[in-house]
């Protein structure tokens, strides 16, 4: 049984996908800011898109197990679809809202902090903020996918 999960080509290459996407995300963050940022390795949101590599990488891997004309295939390339589209769609427009809500949180605060009875409220009422990257750029999301059809193109022939 164990060996069956070492065999697995498509979870290899699909996991393969995400540790690779999130790595690059690292230096790319590097190279426009010009600070390490290690904490990317574990975030979501940003270039390459890490669900479209996976999912890609997936779908390739099953495709060229069991064949491109497979039902296996063909439920993971709709899955695939349907994740880079909620990528791309709705997980970028919750983040898009988490800026606003910031915002929103942000002039609340500063409201409590100019009332003279706000130091002697709990820390815990103060609002906190959201996390705003959420989704991704169409462009994270096809460069995503780029890069999970390449790493199972190049992993295939190890397995």
């Amino acid at each position: 049984m164990a060996n069956d999960i070492f065999d697995n080509f498509p979870l290899w290459a699909a996991l393969l996908a995400i540790g690779i996407a999130q790595f690059i995300k690292i230096p790319l963050h590097f190279f426009t800011t010009k600070t390490w940022m290690w904490s990317l390795m574990f975030s979501t949101g940003g270039m390459p898109s890490s669900h479209s590599s996976a999912v890609t990488a997936l779908s390739t891997a099953v495709g060229l197990r069991e064949g491109f004309g497979s039902n296996m295939f063909a439920i993971s390339a709709i899955l695939g679809v349907i994740v880079m589209f909620d990528a791309a769609g709705v997980r970028r427009h919750a983040g898009m809202q988490a800026v606003v809500l910031n915002k929103l949180v942000d002039e609340f605060n500063h409201l409590l902090a100019s009332m003279k009875t706000f130091k002697t409220r709990p820390t815990q009422e103060k609002a906190k903020k959201l996390k705003e990257l959420l989704g991704h750029q169409p462009i994270e999301v096809l460069i995503g996918g780029t890069l999970g059809v390449a790493i199972a193109l190049l992993v295939h022939p190890f397995f």
